[in-house]
């Protein structure tokens, strides 16, 4: 029996991410789970929800540019450290070793599995937080981590955020082929 629980959203796990921007002409990282994905085909544009107060933010807004990296289980601690410290008070800039791709203006980790360089198309202002749509320019994958030229998940080992239990989890193994597996129903009339 199905019993309410309020209005909570239980969209959770959603990936974690880190956010590079440059910000008064300083690499800045936050670390950012509310992501999403906009649509599947071209132009490829993703979502990023921010609390309007994050550092990071300033820099999306000046440079109109911004990377999404997105981390391994072993990079956990740095992953959550700029998302404890704000870069208005602590420079973040050393915290992960960076490059600069066709942009030249959203800073890119190097040492993660895998990073987007976007540009900023639109921001949606909410009472706390701002929306800011991107467009993704160009991708980034280690070597390491793909298996014939596709990205392989069980290789990235990505983090995952849950608002509820406030804890990072990791992603299980694949239990199903997508557009696939959905041809064994057979409904209640097929049996």
């Amino acid at each position: 029996m199905k019993i309410m629980i309020g209005n909570q959203n239980v969209l959770y796990p959603t990936p974690v991410t880190i956010v590079g921007a440059l910000v008064n002409g300083k690499a800045n990282f936050l670390n950012v789970a509310h992501v999403g994905i906009l649509n599947a085909g071209a132009p490829h544009l993703i979502s990023l929800s921010m609390y309007k107060g994050h550092y990071t933010n300033i820099g999306i807004r000046e440079q109109k540019t911004f990377s999404v990296n997105i981390l391994s289980q072993d990079q956990m601690v740095e992953m959550d450290y700029v998302g404890m410290v704000s870069g208005g008070n602590t420079d973040k800039s050393d915290v992960f070793e960076t490059f600069y791709g066709a942009i030249k203006t959203a800073p890119i980790i190097r040492n993660c599995p895998l990073s987007m360089e976007c540009r900023l198309v639109d921001i949606y202002e909410l009472k706390t937080h701002e929306v800011f749509i991107g467009e993704v320019v160009a991708t980034y994958a280690d070597e390491a981590v793909l298996t014939d030229g596709n990205v392989d998940m069980a290789k990235v080992k990505p983090l995952l955020f849950d608002m509820n239990s406030m804890q990072y989890w990791s992603l299980g193994q694949a239990v199903g082929k997508c557009w696939n597996v959905g041809k064994q129903y057979r409904g209640k009339d097929k049996k």
